[in-house]
């Protein structure tokens, strides 16, 4: 999503969100977290949104109580950043149950298919490997992902994030064609927490595109820009340090990550 239409679509989206009328209609009831469906109004304009109270967040060992919505923004900042616009225009706002996260909501391309379980040793053409998946008592198949430049830069830009949770559920294949990522509340931990099912690129070069997009990205980072001040209201002085960082270590190093062997590399469940 680039481009002056995309940009000013966005900002009609941000305004929507921030300033809107906020209805809840309903819950996304398998979420761990409080997941509410609703609709937001403003100025005869109205869309379907998700609100993530804060007030609704489950504790979590790892990350500072009340903090998954302003990560959410942080990985929409970050998005934003780079140019690729995977993820939906998202604010942190007052709502019926007190701050939270609101976000456009996307209605994904059942059609679209990102990833699969296949018999097979290698990866087929179009496909990337991620690993073996256990499917029955006795029996795994090879899980992979589709080989595609949008899921690419998203794999990057959750190298950046730190995200620990790409699950399949949190990619939005949209019916424009566009790919978003969602559920970003545990990203930006200080320490090494990359969990995704996006490993095909795993070692791999960097391809010229994200170079430069992570050289721009380097500079928008710098302490006392724009982006790094709208990140200081979200994240701690270490989480945007770390920030940092793991962009410089992309930079130097010009490849994908790989699994560390510290954490575990996919999520659970991984769907």
């Amino acid at each position: 999503m680039s481009g002056d239409g995309a940009h000013e679509r966005t900002r009609t989206a941000l305004d929507l969100l921030a300033k809107g009328e906020l209805t809840v209609r309903g819950q996304v009831r398998e979420a761990s977290n409080a997941v509410l469906y609703c609709s937001v109004a403003y100025e005869g304009e109205e869309a379907a949104c998700v609100y993530k109270p804060v007030a609704g967040e489950s504790p979590l060992w790892d990350f500072p109580d009340g903090t998954l919505a302003q990560r959410e923004v942080a990985a929409f900042e970050l998005s934003e950043a780079t140019g690729w616009g995977l993820v939906p225009p998202t604010v942190l706002r007052d709502g019926p149950y007190g701050e939270g996260m609101v976000q456009l909501w996307v209605e994904a391309d059942p059609e679209a298919a990102l990833l699969a379980l296949v018999e097979e040793e290698e990866a087929g053409e179009g496909w990337k490997a991620v690993g073996p998946a256990q499917v029955a008592e006795d029996r795994t198949a090879l899980l992979v992902h589709a080989d595609s430049p949008q899921l690419r830069r998203l794999a990057v830009l959750d190298a950046v994030i730190n995200n620990g949770d790409r699950k399949g559920g949190h990619l939005l294949p949209a019916p424009d064609g566009h790919l978003y990522g969602i559920d970003h509340g545990v990203s930006f931990h200080v320490d090494d927490k990359l969990r995704t099912l996006l490993w095909g690129w795993a070692g791999e070069e960097l391809t010229e595109e994200a170079v430069g997009v992570l050289a721009a990205l380097d500079g928008r980072l710098a302490p006392g820009t724009p982006l790094a001040e709208r990140l200081a209201g979200l994240l701690t002085g270490a989480e945007v340090a770390a920030l940092r960082e793991r962009v410089a270590v992309l930079r130097r190093t010009g490849r994908h990550p790989v699994p560390s062997g510290q954490w575990p590399a996919i999520p659970w469940p991984p769907v």
